[in-house]
């Protein structure tokens, strides 16, 4: 594919009167090389400190694996070093994940996964949750039409039907290596013997048990005490044994997908339906299946770029935003200039516009893929863009294509020591997802039913704005965010990429993209990095503390930006950078317990 804006006479204009006049960065490139022709970003300006933590990456040269938890992390290593391949790895992981991370990591859930081997081919799973068969479009309306707050994130009737244990088991059947009994025995042994809580384990179980003992009434789990009260409490290195999950995880090790999507699992789950009039039945779980999908590819410079399609709208509004910004000089103008984020503010803002009025569910609705990422339509989005000002968002709507009818997640990379490389990002959606646990089983269901559009044009709880293409149906996959991504260099793997964090996820990821490759940093500088969001609507820049100079802000508010500075965080990447000398940098992000493991 071409490079966009070759001849565009006007942008050209623009473009270069933006370079004499816009950017307060200096010309000198902040790159340093340093021992094997690494890059490290380094800023002029001593006072200027562009990054979360000074954590370094893990260096290996025989495997890699990033992932939200440290036990997580080992499982998958341990696999590795086994004689699994990436794919071996990345499904101990995810059900790794599910025991010791049951927040985001799931059984319950459902996700996304990017595969490119090692001789360059790329594949996509979507194993994506799916609506229950008695699902209605209006199912969250009341009788006047508005929407019944908390019905589509608490409790029973905001699961959809979970994907990941069919997920898994289509990835294993068609790229695993060792047997399947084998890359299940670490969560299972994780749930049987148990594992030593962090200090964010202990807190995220603490913060939600009020909402155990409200939805989950005469059950004891996850809660320290069957008879809890405000002092018993979780805390760090205290031991989680969970027996139900283990006997789960022992029938999917023996029975395969029909351990969790029939029998025994299968009757538990319904049975907890039936108790909190949830509307998943038999029949829904036994439909389920995996769906593989043909890869989003495209070029950014010299990299190519394999991404997921819809349902996810991550890969798509990724490539959109790589594309519309790839005609201007970031790496001169500096990382996070006023420039710089300007033109990444505007290109987010149409982005988002875009996404709202024509991403949905491929299987159910006509998704313009190949003309939102073209270079003609892009060219068209950036008509009303002006460096003098900021554009407001109520006037960007979704874009024209003629032809067209408008009708808290985790990730893990993994390489291996052939080149194969797995990017997964899973997600129950909310922070241990609708709060209810499956009786006998023991593992939480999702609140995904609240990615569809419940409404036209109210927002869901990332404040993303969703219309007709995202509209409630029967068997239909909700709209995600989620973007696991693989990057390219000269035709040889050079990045794993992705991240939890809702409708910042596409923006996240971005960043920390564009971060390595025009702004020089290291894989771990680049997840280190201070970020910012937006996303059309609200029509505001959310951005982490530091992410912003004084001096780019001033620039920025005289232009009309509205910045909101943020109290936590954005982002909880995991990547693998292949380094020039052929070894591979583990970077998983210091802002939660997020931990490479590499040999």
């Amino acid at each position: 594919m071409k490079h966009l804006f070759r001849a565009v006479p006007l942008l050209a204009l623009t473009l270069l009167a933006a370079c004499k006049t816009q950017s307060t960065t200096s010309k000198k490139d902040n790159r340093v090389r340093e021992s094997q022709g690494v890059y490290q970003y380094r800023d002029e300006d001593p006072t200027n400190r562009p990054f979360f933590s000074d954590r370094v990456g893990v260096i290996g040269r025989n495997g890699m694996v990033a992932s939200a938890h440290p036990e997580a992390s080992q499982v998958g290593l341990d696999i590795l070093k086994a004689g699994g391949n990436a794919v071996d790895a990345a499904v101990a992981v995810q059900f790794a994940l599910a025991v010791v991370y049951p927040n985001a990591g799931n059984i319950g859930g459902g996700g996304f996964m990017v595969y490119r081997d090692q001789a360059g081919q790329a594949y996509t799973l979507d194993y994506r949750e799916k609506a229950p068969g008695k699902s209605t479009k209006d199912m969250y309306l009341d009788s006047l039409g508005n929407v019944r707050a908390g019905l589509s994130t608490s409790g029973h009737l905001a699961s959809g039907v979970p994907g990941s244990v069919d997920g898994m088991a289509e990835a294993h059947k068609r790229f695993g290596k060792l047997s399947w009994a084998q890359v299940l025995q670490p969560a299972v042994n994780l749930a049987q013997n148990g594992y030593s809580l962090t200090e964010r384990d202990a807190n995220g179980l603490n913060r939600i048990k009020t909402d155990l003992v409200r939805i989950n009434p005469d059950k004891a789990y996850f809660l320290k005490s069957a008879a809890p009260t405000d002092t018993v409490t979780w805390h760090k290195g205290d031991i989680m044994v969970q027996a139900d999950l283990a006997r789960t995880l022992q029938r999917i090790q023996a029975q395969g997908r029909a351990g969790f999507y029939e029998g025994e699992t299968a009757r538990l789950l319904v049975d907890e339906m039936k108790r909190g009039n949830g509307i998943i039945s038999e029949e829904d779980l036994k439909n389920y299946h995996a769906v593989w999908r043909d890869p989003l590819k495209a070029t950014y410079k010299e990299y190519n770029v394999i991404t997921m399609p819809p349902t996810s709208s991550g890969g798509v509004a990724l490539l959109q935003l790589m594309r519309l910004t790839e005609q201007y000089p970031l790496r001169r103008w500096g990382w996070n200039k006023d420039s710089t984020v300007q033109v990444m503010i505007e290109a987010e803002r149409r982005v988002y516009a875009d996404r709202a009025k024509f991403l949905g569910d491929p299987d159910f609705v006509k998704v313009p893929v190949a003309q939102l990422i073209s270079p003609d339509y892009l060219k068209t989005r950036w008509t009303d863009f002006s460096f003098a000002k900021a554009t407001d968002s109520r006037n960007v709507k979704g874009g024209m294509i003629p032809g067209y009818e408008s009708l808290e997640t985790t990730h893990f990379s993994v390489v291996d020591n052939a080149g194969n490389a797995v990017s997964i990002t899973t997600t129950l959606n909310g922070g241990y997802g609708s709060r209810v646990v499956v009786g006998g089983a023991g593992f939480f269901m999702n609140n995904e039913m609240d990615d569809f559009s419940v409404k036209p044009g109210v927002p869901n709880m990332f404040g993303l704005i969703g219309n007709q293409a995202n509209a409630i149906a029967p068997g239909k996959r909700m709209l995600s965010s989620m973007t696991p991504t693989i990057l390219e260099k000269n035709g040889k793997l050079f990045m794993v990429v992705g991240t939890p964090g809702g409708s910042t996820i596409i923006t996240s990821v971005y960043q920390t993209i564009l971060n390595v490759i025009e702004h020089g940093m290291t894989m771990q500088q680049a997840v280190n990095a201070l970020k910012f969001h937006h996303q059309w609507l609200p029509d505001k820049t959310t951005f982490e503390n530091g992410a912003f100079s004084d001096p780019t802000i001033q620039a920025l508010q005289n232009r009309g930006y509205i910045l909101e500075k943020l109290t936590n965080t954005l982002g909880r990447m995991d990547c693998v950078l292949v380094r020039p000398d052929g070894s591979l940098e583990g970077a998983s992000d210091p802002r939660a317990d997020n931990t490479a493991r590499g040999y």
